[in-house]
């Protein structure tokens, strides 16, 4: 079971060193707003190679295995972007990658998946839920790379908060959008550990808040769900493995609706020019409803949207 002391500054800093020569090290830049709620800034993973932070994790877990482990190659479950991620890195080794993805996994991502040489299995969204949970696929082989309670994937998360550490140390609260944990649990763990006093803050759709929801009851509880273009946060639960180290490590959890979501995708467009998908905009949304205080930093964790959703935000609809 992951806690708070599974990983540790040294864990996050060796995952770093495993990682540096595949990953870029990603900028902070100011939101144009003049008339913010709080003095933000923008973390932008959207620039990665693949347009998310998951090629941090990936990247640490694989390095970390022995080439015996990887000799019958890679698989995960994934809605797109650990998948790319795992399949990024599989290609550039020239191993075998699988991945499983929920029938409700976006077009653009699955696209990207098979250019990266993925092989994808599709499957109802409460089978590909149960691999989350088991870690296991039945008749699959390789390696198993879990996209959230991987202490390797959390760890390579985590190097997101040595930069922003590093870059900003000045900063009171850091917004992390809530997939599935690892992300906010490894960028949590980092800054903690170099500054306890920063808060970092989950956030998830109102949609599907099942951190939020669970937090609230003290415990791994069941929240509504309803799919959305917010396809990369939110869940129905918090996952049992990680409620141990996430419900400890972050400071607080918020929501916000997909209005909010679709209006920060918009203004970061047209202010920043920069393009976030709807769980990479959680975190700026989350900020222009005041849900942050002092100099803040929103994770901007990927940019994988397709045209049309784009485009339908930028007349003022929700996709």
């Amino acid at each position: 079971m992951l806690t708070p002391n599974t990983i540790t500054l040294a864990h996050i800093q060796a995952a770093r060193q495993r990682i540096a020569g595949s990953i870029m090290r990603t900028p902070l830049v100011r939101l144009n707003v003049d008339d913010a709620p709080a003095d933000i800034y923008l973390k932008l993973e959207n620039l990665q190679p693949i347009g998310s932070f998951k090629l941090r994790g990936a990247g640490s877990a694989i390095t970390q295995a022995s080439s015996d482990q990887l000799a019958a190659g890679v698989y995960t479950a994934s809605a797109g972007n650990m998948a790319q991620g795992v399949a990024w890195h599989a290609q550039q080794l020239g191993i075998a990658c699988t991945v499983i993805v929920p029938d409700t996994a976006p077009e653009t991502k699955l696209a990207a998946i098979r250019r990266l040489g993925g092989t994808i299995i599709k499957v109802p969204y409460a089978t590909w839920w149960e691999v989350i949970v088991t870690h296991h696929y039945a008749g699959m082989s390789g390696l198993f790379v879990h996209p959230v309670s991987d202490p390797a994937v959390i760890a390579g998360n985590g190097s997101i908060g040595l930069e922003i550490m590093e870059d900003m140390p000045d900063v009171e609260t850091v917004l992390v959008p809530y997939g599935g944990g690892g992300l906010c649990a490894g960028i949590a763990s980092a800054i903690h550990a170099i500054k306890p006093t920063v808060k970092v803050i989950s956030v998830e759709p109102d949609t599907a808040a099942g951190f939020y929801t669970s937090r609230a009851a003290g415990r791994p509880a069941e929240a509504a769900f309803t799919p959305s273009f917010v396809d990369g946060a939110g869940s129905r639960s918090a996952l049992a493995d990680m409620w141990p180290l996430t419900s400890q490590v972050l400071d607080d959890a918020c929501t916000v609706s997909l209005n909010q979501v679709a209006a920060a995708i918009k203004l970061m467009i047209e202010r920043n020019r920069v393009v976030a998908e709807g769980a990479g905009a959680l975190a700026t949304a989350a900020a222009l409803a005041g849900r942050s205080h002092g100099k803040t930093v929103c994770v901007v964790s990927g940019g994988n949207i397709d045209s049309a959703k784009i485009s339908k935000i930028l007349a003022n609809e929700i996709p």
